[in-house]
């Protein structure tokens, strides 16, 4: 189990110095501003796992043909939504970046095969910004965005993973924001924040979680085929496609650690976990 910090510092339970990799449930923009349970969850998250050196962070709403690392000194908040309350917008997250190790994540790549490119104007789409917000509050932990490539499934993400471990010796997070389950379709205005969940949306989630506690990749890496309600759950992948990303960066023997569960609107799981 991971715990809770004391005086900024991390309480290691192994000899490792190693962080977790993480996968985090952002949810709707408007989770930073709501009471509820994810929000009260990544809140405490950033003193559950200890301050790193650097932050790399993979979210769902950043998509390439080809990986590609953010290497702005200064990344600007994006607020890439529409329709929601006003002082969402007024929200900003101004972690540095860093140029530095954005450049050693493009070389990783780049070694293991991959076509990476760079972007000197990328910002923080809030799949970044809106959970490190609650998370690391301070925003003075440099952060690096890297995209995923939405049509490339489970493996292609979890070897760029595999690409990015070395980074995790020196206490870098790697940090997928994602949503366990996204179907957007089931969303109608005036629904209930806290409606009990689907029964489909748990049969999902539950398959996941004990495939991903129990350490089962192939299972997981075909889930579309195995797991029940897969395609209900998400129509398309990229909100699922950060996990693969921390779970590849933790090592081919990773196992997750489930650190939070709870539903909004009915059919967003707002699941979190840390492999090592």
């Amino acid at each position: 189990m991971i715990r809770h910090s004391h005086g900024g510092r991390r309480i290691k339970e192994t000899e490792s110095s190693m962080f977790p990799t993480v996968f985090v449930s952002h949810g709707s923009p408007a989770m930073v501003l709501s009471d509820v349970a994810a929000r009260d969850f990544l809140a405490g998250l950033g003193r559950a796992i200890g301050r790193p050196s650097a932050i790399l962070v993979v979210s769902a709403h950043w998509e390439t043909r080809a990986p590609t690392v953010g290497t702005a000194l200064r990344p600007q908040t994006i607020h890439d939504f529409h329709g929601f309350p006003a002082p969402l917008y007024q929200l900003r997250y101004p972690a540095p970046g860093a140029p530095d190790l954005a450049h050693e994540v493009t070389g990783l790549l780049r070694a293991a095969g991959f076509e990476a490119a760079e972007d000197a104007a990328r910002g923080l789409d809030h799949g970044a910004w809106a959970p490190l917000l609650l998370m690391y509050p301070e925003a003075d932990i440099p952060v690096v965005p890297l995209s995923l490539q939405g049509g490339l499934g489970p493996a292609h993400h979890v070897d760029i993973g595999r690409a990015l471990a070395p980074l995790r010796d020196r206490d870098v997070l790697v940090l997928g924001s994602g949503s366990f389950t996204h179907d957007l379709s089931r969303f109608r205005s005036g629904r209930d924040i806290d409606a009990t969940a689907h029964p489909d949306t748990e049969a999902f989630a539950g398959w996941m979680d004990k495939a991903l506690q129990e350490g089962r990749r192939a299972d997981l890496l075909a889930y579309r085929r195995l797991a029940p309600f897969a395609v209900e759950n998400h129509p398309t992948e990229e909100h699922l496609l950060p996990l693969f990303v921390a779970l590849g960066a933790a090592g081919p023997e990773a196992r997750g650690e489930h650190l939070h569960g709870s539903t909004t609107y009915g059919f967003l799981r707002m699941d979190t976990y840390a492999f090592r």
